[in-house]
């Protein structure tokens, strides 16, 4: 009974928006309702996205409603589907088909397999929202190019510091090496000018002959003559 001033509830078949039935849907409604109350009052979007990644087997049949109804609103409503949001989903059940299977002592077990109708209702944003959203959208898109733009900056000056630590000469420690100028003179003083000297005559054979003159060559020709007139 209606009282004075109260409100008719909103039938089912009379919600405004563009909808899409999926019917006999072989599932229990108790199944499906569980993925539906995920994507309630979502964009479509972000309820695509959702159904994408359930891992339940009503997010297959629900997703391709959500695309169905989405379809049907731009071709025959002309909205847009980046303005558009899952605004009732529902579903009821579906007609209960009988089977029985034999048990023990000659009775018998009912089997029920049960089905679904999914409705899925989508509309457009209110603009108020949509426009917020927007901003929201716009504003996270800009902190984003920013916080890109200043970690390609940091990314860069690392690269060049690098490169210009690379192309500097290395530092020599002082640990007994003299410096160019003085491994110069040290090059250029009478002891190596003598000591390359003595290789030179060590290489050419001077310097080997004895201090009394004494011919290292006549006197191996001399033993040999003594040892030949022996022999003889």
């Amino acid at each position: 009974m209606k009282t004075a001033g109260s409100i008719a509830p909103v039938k089912t078949n009379e919600r405004p928006g563009t909808r899409a039935v999926v019917r006999n849907v072989r599932m229990s409604a108790w199944k499906a309702r569980v993925v539906l109350d995920l994507i309630r009052d979502q964009p479509v979007s972000r309820a695509a996205e959702i159904l994408q990644f359930t891992e339940r087997a009503a997010a297959e049949v629900i997703g391709k409603g959500l695309a169905s109804a989405v379809a049907n609103a731009v071709n025959n409503d002309g909205l847009a589907a980046e303005e558009l949001f899952v605004c009732a989903c529902y579903a009821d059940e579906g007609p209960t088909m009988k089977r029985w299977r034999p048990r023990a002592r000659g009775r018998a077990t009912r089997i029920r397999k049960r089905s679904t109708h999914i409705t899925i209702l989508v509309s457009q944003i209110p603009s108020a929202e949509l426009e917020r959203a927007r901003a929201v959208e716009s504003a996270r898109s800009a902190t984003r190019t920013a916080r890109t733009t200043r970690s390609a900056a940091d990314a860069r000056r690392r690269r060049v510091a690098g490169s210009r630590q690379e192309a500097e000469p290395p530092a020599i420690a002082d640990e007994g090496i003299p410096p160019a100028g003085e491994a110069s003179e040290a090059t250029d003083s009478p002891e190596s000018e003598e000591s390359k000297e003595a290789g030179v005559t060590q290489a050419t054979g001077e310097g080997n002959e004895p201090e009394d003159g004494t011919d290292l060559g006549s006197g191996d020709e001399a033993g040999s003559g003594d040892r030949k007139d022996g022999d003889d």
